[in-house]
């Protein structure tokens, strides 16, 4: 399905029946890294599964900022008249989380990122450099974007009033101390480190998360 909101077309996949799910992917890929996931989900919730912008079959914008793929969500939930949702982001999709909840937590029910940083620093030194490498390579600017952003201040995370829960693989690209700041600064959090995973694979099409989110959408 595709959706117009402002000047951006927006394509995403609807699925289910039950209270609404948000799917947002991370940074080149698209919806698609979560159909396990959202087939299991979609036994009970209503899932929306979303290309961001520049991405899958989304229209490409001329710039990429995290805060403006937030304004994507933002206006999805209220032109789709969404209630309540629940948004569950992976890596630059769990950016968008925390930024959607930290502007409009009133339009939520919670939020579960995975893989998520604050800002470029906390990416471990390794995984930097090699984005840096590929941005070179390749001039892609939706690689400069997570070279120069997110920046969200533990301030902004204390606004979020909704429940979180944050998930990192034990073998993250994410450092564990940005990811302990993340669930240690939003009031009401829980931490689940996932032993033996990576930052892709606990994710990329396969259902592994749905037993420990299945309570919390519940």
């Amino acid at each position: 399905m595709y959706i117009q909101l402002n000047s951006q077309i927006l394509c995403y996949e609807k699925t289910g029946e039950g209270s609404p799910v948000i799917l947002i992917h991370g940074n080149r890929e698209d919806h698609h890294i979560f159909d396990p996931l959202a087939e299991k989900l979609s036994q009970e919730h209503t899932v929306y599964a979303l290309d961001s912008r520049g991405h899958g079959e989304s229209a490409t914008p001329k710039e990429y900022h995290y805060k403006d793929m937030a304004e994507d969500v933002i206006n999805l939930i209220n032109a789709l008249d969404i209630e309540k949702p629940y948004l569950l982001g992976f890596s630059d999709g769990a950016i968008v989380a925390l930024l959607v909840a930290i502007k409009a937590s009133n339009l939520l029910s919670g939020i579960i990122c995975c893989g998520a940083n604050l800002s470029p620093a906390g990416i471990s030194h390794r995984e930097f450099r090699e984005m840096k490498k590929a941005y070179k390579k390749t001039g892609d600017p939706r690689i400069l974007m997570m070279l120069t952003e997110p920046d969200i201040s533990s301030e902004e995370l204390r606004r979020i009033s909704v429940p979180a829960m944050v998930f990192a693989g034990e073998k993250d690209c994410i450092k564990e101390k940005e990811t302990f700041k993340i669930s240690e600064t939003i009031l009401d959090c829980s931490l689940t480190i996932l032993p033996g995973e990576d930052h892709l694979s606990y994710i990329l099409e396969t259902d592994k998360l749905h037993p420990y989110i299945k309570g919390f959408l519940a």
